[in-house]
């Protein structure tokens, strides 16, 4: 399959969102590149990719047939240099801004002139990123929602000198992945985190001055506001760390205080309480 002249997907990071977009990626009939830096990050990658698949064979929504030809799309790699072989490249890898410019600066410096580079960043400027290499108009933000192959959204942000062909390719593939796109502008956060951070953070500063439990405001907010998760709980599925991180460059970024991040996320995060992937985040994980 080709969309847009894309034959070959890379995926950078084979954690959480990582995986999740490889496997969009396979399951649409892309060919599909995931790496990161340890063989077992790869291998437990692929594992987690093969759990989606089986629970949705075991449902009737996918025949065994498709989910090995979804798995065969996809090979992994644990040297960055393989990307040369991929015509768009999405970084997935931890919201760190130092560690995203020397994946940017390495993949510009492996893959081909015409390769489409794209960032899962949940916030950082896209210029930013962009400027890490000899191609900002191939730059790009694509920003997956988790998990990602069940959440439909995608972020779609133009850096300032993305060019209309690269938005439009990003833009159709996101359809091809069976995604809904909405295109965003440069801004920290962007759309998405821009609104649900500083919630979440002010959830935190709710059970940091007492005014509730973790049970209370998470039940106030699921039953009262109708969402489906309560702040603190979506924390820990998101992870704290990440949390911060966004608050962090949201707060730097916008230099207003109201995006603050709460003593209590802080304290927690170097605690290495950071939600489910720790086992302890606001709750208590097995």
């Amino acid at each position: 399959m080709s969309v847009n002249g894309i034959n070959v997907f890379g995926v950078v990071g084979a954690g959480q969102m990582g995986n999740g977009i490889a496997q969009v990626a396979a399951a649409s009939g892309l060919d599909v590149i995931m790496h990161d830096i340890q063989p077992e990050f790869t291998e437990r990658g692929l594992k987690v990719i093969r759990q989606n698949l089986g629970r949705a064979v075991e449902k009737g929504k996918l025949t065994a047939e498709a989910m090995e030809a979804t798995c065969a799309r996809i090979r992994t790699s644990t040297a960055l240099a393989d990307m040369a072989a991929a015509d768009f490249v999405v970084e997935a890898a931890t919201e760190r801004e130092d560690l995203k410019f020397k994946i940017f600066r390495d993949l510009d410096g492996f893959c081909a002139p015409p390769a489409i580079l794209a960032t899962n960043t949940s916030s950082i400027p896209i210029g930013r990123i962009a400027a890490q290499t000899r191609r900002p108009a191939q730059v790009i933000g694509m920003h997956f929602m988790n998990p990602v192959p069940v959440m439909k959204l995608v972020e779609v942000i133009r850096g300032l000198r993305t060019s209309e062909e690269t938005f439009q390719t990003t833009w159709q593939l996101s359809l091809a992945f069976g995604k809904t796109p909405a295109e965003a502008n440069d801004f920290p956060g962007f759309i998405a985190n821009r609104i649900l951070m500083p919630m979440i953070n002010e959830a935190v500063f709710c059970l940091y001055h007492g005014v509730g439990t973790a049970e209370a405001i998470d039940t106030v907010m699921k039953l009262g506001m109708n969402h489906p998760m309560g702040p603190l709980a979506l924390a820990d599925l998101i992870g704290l760390d990440t949390c911060l991180a966004i608050m962090e460059t949201l707060h730097e970024g916008f230099k207003d205080s109201k995006y603050r991040p709460c003593p209590l996320l802080r304290k927690y995060v170097e605690a290495g309480w950071l939600g489910r992937k720790s086992g302890r985040g606001f709750y208590a994980y097995a």
